[in-house]
């Protein structure tokens, strides 16, 4: 221990005269602040001297509308600037630790016909009823398929082809 205890009494002191030092500073702030806006006032906003005229009166309320105009108009973009520089300075921290927050994706019910209207807008319209976009196709029934679906009894059929009579009917049949 080569350095050597400061006593509390000491220690007070130093603290007091540090906080007083630090008063004095910012009680000169404050004043210097005043100072500026006392004379930025005074720059862009000079007295207001009230006309005796309507006519007078009413072209100082254009003047001013102009002026708030001007100045909406500079906060605007001033606020555009300050709000991309901070985006842009926020993905600069990330970039530099490297780390990246995952957002907590909430659960949503969502139909498959409100899915795809939340993202394909309101002008689209999607049914997701699929079958109702199917053509309707009339089925014609055959003859030669009405006989086939027919159930014959297969032992007269054999026995109407069997001897010389049956083959000579299948051969007509191909003719």
């Amino acid at each position: 221990m080569s350095a050597k205890k400061m006593s509390s009494s000491r220690k007070h002191h130093l603290k007091g005269v540090m906080l007083a030092i630090a008063k004095g500073y910012l009680e000169q702030e404050a004043r210097q602040r005043e100072e500026e806006r006392v004379g930025y006032m005074a720059q862009c906003c000079p007295p207001l001297v009230l006309p005796n005229t309507m006519q007078a009166l009413q072209e100082l309320c254009r003047e001013i509308h102009q002026k708030i105009d001007a100045v909406d108009e500079e906060r605007y973009d001033l606020e555009v600037k300050v709000n991309k520089e901070i985006e842009d300075l926020k993905i600069k921290v990330q970039d530099v630790t490297g780390k990246f927050k995952k957002p907590t994706l909430k659960k949503v019910r969502m139909s498959a016909d409100a899915m795809l209207k939340a993202l394909l807008g309101s002008k689209h319209t999607v049914n997701m009823e699929l079958r109702a976009n199917l053509k309707q196709v009339k089925k014609e029934v055959k003859d030669e398929d009405k006989e086939l679906r027919d159930v014959v009894d297969w032992r007269k059929n054999i026995e109407d082809k069997s001897g010389m009579d049956g083959r000579k009917k299948m051969f007509e049949g191909d003719a």
